[in-house]
């Protein structure tokens, strides 16, 4: 399972936010002493306004997930984007590439069917996932059977 990174927790946006807020008060007492009071309320709104929108973000962004799930008949990889939308994707583990490059990132093929996977990691993150990918993609399509008669 992967999520997008969250470095913001709430002592962070407690800080950014007083920060925020003792800077637009100071620009408000700036401008009331110069006489352009009417400054004020939007400098309120701008700063509140994007208080706002900071917490909406860290509060989509924590919804949001990708998971891939190798099942004995099929690959699963279902997504959840910010707003609670569900995505899946189902793949023949037999017939699935794994493909890596810099410019379109991670992805599973089969046929012609590109299913995008490990959009919150990093180019170093996806390269490890691709090669864990393949390896278990490799002994899903090679297993090893044990037969004891075999084995004297």
């Amino acid at each position: 399972m992967s999520t997008p990174h969250r470095s913001l927790h709430a002592r962070g946006f407690l800080l950014v936010a007083i920060l925020g807020l003792g800077w637009a008060g100071a620009g408000g007492v700036v401008f009331a002493l110069m006489g352009a009071w009417p400054v004020l309320p939007f400098l309120g709104i701008e700063v509140v306004g994007a208080l706002v929108l900071m917490l909406l973000h860290h509060r989509w962004s924590g919804r949001a997930r990708e998971v891939i799930a190798l099942h004995p008949d099929r690959l699963m990889v279902r997504r959840v984007d910010g707003l609670g939308r569900r995505e899946e994707a189902r793949l023949d583990p037999y017939w699935t590439r794994v493909e890596w490059d810099e410019r379109h990132g991670l992805a599973l093929v089969q046929r012609r069917r590109r299913v995008p996977v490990g959009r919150f990691l990093s180019p170093e993150e996806q390269q490890d996932l691709a090669r864990t990918l393949r390896d278990v993609l490799r002994a899903y399509r090679e297993p090893v059977f044990e037969n004891p008669q075999l084995a004297e």
